[in-house]
């Protein structure tokens, strides 16, 4: 049996494929390429969220967002951890997407604007993400599909906690209420824009799908979030953005308009609101932590030294 041979009966008996393991070199730049692309999202997606971590309105809400951004920095070190099992430098990643050439969720790019966002994101943003990484805890490589156990149950309480949050301004004044219907006119469709590209339009699904590191394509995937939030928000007694949006009783789904996707390719091109403040807010905190980096490597091979 060759080692193509033996990938491939690995994948088709539902295995893992894991480091040691011989990998067709597009499985592992394409796991390297989506791995870090989710890493990059995680810890971009702190800075949204840290802005209005000193603006919260109580402090039982301060250390609720304070707990979901230390979060996000624990997913971004698993998923840095999974991509370096591929043989990939953490630093050179990290060069990557100082560049522009390493690339992360596109939802990052937009402002947060009033305290309303924070509980939209957790709602939308979150539940989205959970749409589709739970296929992913079922991915062919063993380190990736680890790692989204955890991460997938840690968002699943932001989606809940999220969602808890606009319950209590919904419930609250008109002013709080029309704040979440604000939040949601803004998030709603860069919340769709999230699952990518019509799968007609997508450069990798069809070839993540046939080597399993994807089990659902963006449009099922876009389906089932749309199908899942309106009556969440029909509950919530806010309106969807979306006037083409009514159920259909034939297909047993939601029908919903056309996604925006000239602005969709223009912020994953690095033309969005906040492409540039969020690339140049990074490289900041990158550069100014390099001595916190340096120290540590220098405590540890002086520790290793005096063991051995």
């Amino acid at each position: 049996m060759t080692l193509e041979e033996r990938f491939d009966v690995i994948l088709a008996a539902e295995d893992k494929i894991e480091p040691a393991d011989w990998m067709p070199d597009d499985y592992r730049k394409t796991l390297i390429r989506q791995i870090a692309q989710h890493a990059h999202s995680e810890i971009i997606g702190m800075q949204p969220e840290g802005n209005w971590i000193s603006r919260a309105p109580t402090l039982h809400r301060k250390a609720i967002l304070m707990a979901k951004v230390q979060d996000e920095a624990g997913h971004g070190l698993y998923l840095y951890s999974a991509a370096e099992t591929l043989g990939v430098d953490r630093d050179q990643m990290q060069t990557l997407l100082h560049q522009g050439k390493h690339k992360y969720s596109s939802i990052f790019n937009y402002p947060t604007l009033s305290w309303a966002d924070m509980g939209t994101i957790g709602w939308l943003v979150d539940g989205a993400a959970i749409t589709n990484q739970v296929m992913l805890t079922r991915c062919s490589y063993g380190p990736y599909a680890r790692a989204m156990v955890r991460i997938c149950k840690e968002e699943s309480f932001h989606q809940r906690q999220g969602y808890e949050s606009l319950i209590r301004l919904c419930s609250g004044s008109p002013e709080q209420k029309a704040m979440a219907q604000d939040a949601l006119n803004r998030w709603w469709w860069p919340s769709l824009m999230m699952f990518g590209p019509h799968d007609t339009d997508s450069t990798h699904t069809e070839q993540s799908m046939e080597w399993k590191i994807k089990r659902v394509s963006n449009d099922d995937l876009r389906q089932q979030f749309v199908d899942m939030t309106v009556p969440q928000a029909d509950y919530l007694g806010l309106v969807v953005p979306d006037r083409d949006l009514r159920w259909n009783e034939e297909r047993g789904h939601y029908d919903f308009g056309e996604i925006d996707w000239e602005e969709f390719w223009a912020v994953v091109k690095g033309n969005g609101p906040m492409n540039r403040d969020r690339i140049e807010h990074k490289v900041r905190a990158w550069d100014e932590g390099a001595w916190v980096r340096e120290a540590a490597l220098a405590h540890a091979a002086k520790k290793e030294g005096a063991i051995t």
